[in-house]
């Protein structure tokens, strides 16, 4: 993204600083595309949006958080992420000692109507500390794992890194396994063989993961559905959306902004 926007934030370990909260909330409407660098909190946080896509990068995976679908990051762990301009982001700390993960890695977690109206009473300023106790109790009791989660992760291998740089670069790229095969002189069998190792996805499903993640990005800019299905590499809106539906569980105007 030209132009982009570069933010830093400190990098702490898990309960590096004491907080006065159980969960705390914050926000912001990105006026500007932005890059965060990699940094760690040392609280839990549980990040999502009122409006746009966004992703957040650990290691070598990738995940795309949505209004619909959020991400719990562990605290202290390392990530960094991208917000195009227009996304509404959300996010809830969560102190160490006062919640226990969802599980020793990041998970993707289902934002429903009512996690959503938990988390945003705890943004009253004039909430007793009865209420928000309670609030908070609910919504311990109500976060849970997504089912599908927009994730890609990246392989490392250098046999496969052309695939992987040009179908980053351009989800849309016709070439099928035969013609990268033909392409870097290696039989199917192995570039199958590397994907699955590394990925647990054949490379066309992991080509699905990444233009389902490319395309809730443009989806949530407001594109049209059928423009989407032609930069993401679909001949008809009607395969994208059984492609879509496929890796996300869900179909592609659900994440399409107003």
């Amino acid at each position: 993204m030209v132009g982009m926007e570069s933010r830093s934030l400190p990098v702490y370990g898990a309960g590096e600083v004491d907080v006065p909260f159980v969960i705390a909330g914050t926000g912001e409407r990105i006026l500007r595309d932005t890059r965060w660098e990699e940094h760690s909190h040392p609280t839990h946080e549980l990040l999502w949006h009122e409006r746009g896509a966004s992703s957040a990068t650990i290691g070598s995976r990738t995940w795309t958080i949505t209004p619909s679908i959020g991400l719990w990051i562990p605290a202290g762990r390392l990530h960094w992420g991208v917000m195009p301009a227009g996304t509404w982001y959300r996010a809830a700390h969560f102190g160490v000692d006062a919640v226990t993960p969802l599980g020793e890695g990041p998970v993707a977690v289902v934002m429903t109507p009512l996690l959503r109206l938990l988390l945003d009473r705890l943004t009253e300023p004039e909430l007793s500390a009865e209420s928000r106790s309670l609030t908070e109790q609910m919504v311990l009791d109500v976060l849970a794992p997504a089912d599908h989660e927009l994730l890609v992760q990246v392989p490392s291998s250098p046999l496969v890194r052309p695939i992987v740089d040009a179908i980053v670069g351009d989800p849309g790229d016709p070439r099928t396994l035969a013609d990268w095969a033909a392409a870097l002189g290696v039989s199917t069998r192995t570039i199958t063989r590397t994907f699955r190792a590394e990925t647990g996805l054949s490379l066309g499903r992991w080509i699905a993961a990444v233009r389902a993640q490319h395309a809730v990005m443009l989806l949530g800019r407001g594109a049209d559905v059928d423009d989407v299905a032609e930069r993401v590499g679909y001949r008809s809106a009607s395969a994208f959306g059984v492609a879509f539906r496929r890796v996300t569980g869900t179909t592609p105007g659900s994440f399409r902004a107003g």
